[in-house]
């Protein structure tokens, strides 16, 4: 931590003039809906998330809707409500609206890969699997890709700071933070979903899907995308100041890689089916085949790092402040009589 020892002070500091708040001082205060930059963030949110919401139920790439397809639902789900929660936060009082600001620009950055992936395969495809659910998605991010940065740019008290080798704390959990972003990136990259095909003779046989680089490229740079935004919004969030607010901002990024490994584990749930294989219902029945679903280690690893993610973050939200703590006496100096010490971390 830092120590300063400040002076008496000159005199009372003079009260505001009261009356309405306007110009650029307005925007620091946060004077709720008497300034329009928060509401119109919210509206802009709220917006994304009734786009988002009447995408889930048309044609998404050329098939069924996300709500006929449940582990594609869900991440999606998971999505719209961070941001309608924004939303609410962005409009409320006192640090609840940078809260709700860092929360879904989080957000928004990492699922700028996801979004991107989904126009891949329509690129891929030369357009022909383009479908309404996707353009209402797209809508819906970039509606609340901007509400995102005009809530985040109302305020810019608290920022990233550079650190220096003194502080062996930050330094930790900016190590931390990194490894585990760095982890979940590779991590995300792998084969999820194993399925073994077994005939009625006995004989087996496994496949893997979902390798993040056995795509057509305008997908591999979405998933590209998902991994460095991931990597660079943790470290930007470890040196931001306050480092609650850092956490927020690095929660907001994790919750799209948590939706990912809930979406694995509810596909394993459904039933699979032989079309994925290039075979028909009718030839498995015939062949006797049967098709379980399964996931690979690469998943569980994932999933080790993500845990490892959301422990820093609740490290960073809940710093020990051992000054704050009772019985705990602090090694600072003694205070100076007439002069006022202020002591932060």
């Amino acid at each position: 931590g830092t120590i300063a020892h400040l002076g008496p002070p000159a005199g009372p500091v003079p009260a505001p003039p009261a009356g309405p708040v306007s110009g650029p001082g307005a925007r620091s205060g946060w004077p709720g809906l008497r300034s329009p930059g928060p509401l119109s963030a919210a509206i802009l949110l709220v917006t994304g998330v009734a786009c988002g919401v009447a995408g889930l139920f048309p044609s998404y790439l050329s098939g069924a809707g996300l709500a006929q397809e449940p582990a594609e639902l869900v991440p999606h789900v998971i999505y719209l409500a961070v941001w309608a929660a924004s939303a609410v936060l962005i409009v409320s009082g006192g640090i609840r609206p940078r809260v709700g600001a860092l929360l879904a620009l989080g957000t928004t950055i990492v699922t700028f890969g996801f979004f991107f992936a989904d126009l891949g395969t329509v690129i891929a495809a030369g357009g022909h699997v383009l479908g309404a659910g996707l353009v209402l998605g797209l809508a819906g991010w970039l509606a609340c890709a901007a509400g995102s940065v005009l809530a985040f740019r109302l305020r810019s008290a608290d920022a990233p700071r550079k650190l220096t080798g003194r502080q062996m704390g930050p330094v930790v959990t900016l190590t931390v933070a990194a490894l585990a972003a760095i982890g979940t990136a590779v991590a995300f990259a792998p084969s999820w979903d194993s399925y073994t095909l077994r005939t009625a003779a006995g004989a087996a046989q496994s496949v893997t899907e979902g390798n993040a680089f056995a795509n057509p490229a305008p997908v591999i740079v979405g998933n590209v995308a998902v991994m460095v935004t991931l990597v660079a919004v943790v470290i930007v969030a470890a040196l931001w100041r306050p480092v609650r607010l850092g956490a927020v901002l690095l929660a907001g990024a994790a919750i799209p890689m948590v939706a990912q490994a809930i979406s694995a584990l509810v596909q394993i749930t459904e039933p699979a089916s032989a079309a994925s294989f290039g075979i028909s219902p009718a030839q498995a029945a015939q062949a006797g085949l049967t098709i379980s679903a399964g996931l690979t280690p690469a998943f569980w690893i994932y999933c080790a790092f993500v845990l490892a993610l959301l422990l820093a973050g609740a490290w960073m939200f809940t710093p020990l402040r051992l000054a704050g703590r009772p019985g705990v006496r602090s090694a600072g100096p003694p205070a100076v009589p007439g002069r006022v010490t202020t002591w932060s971390s």
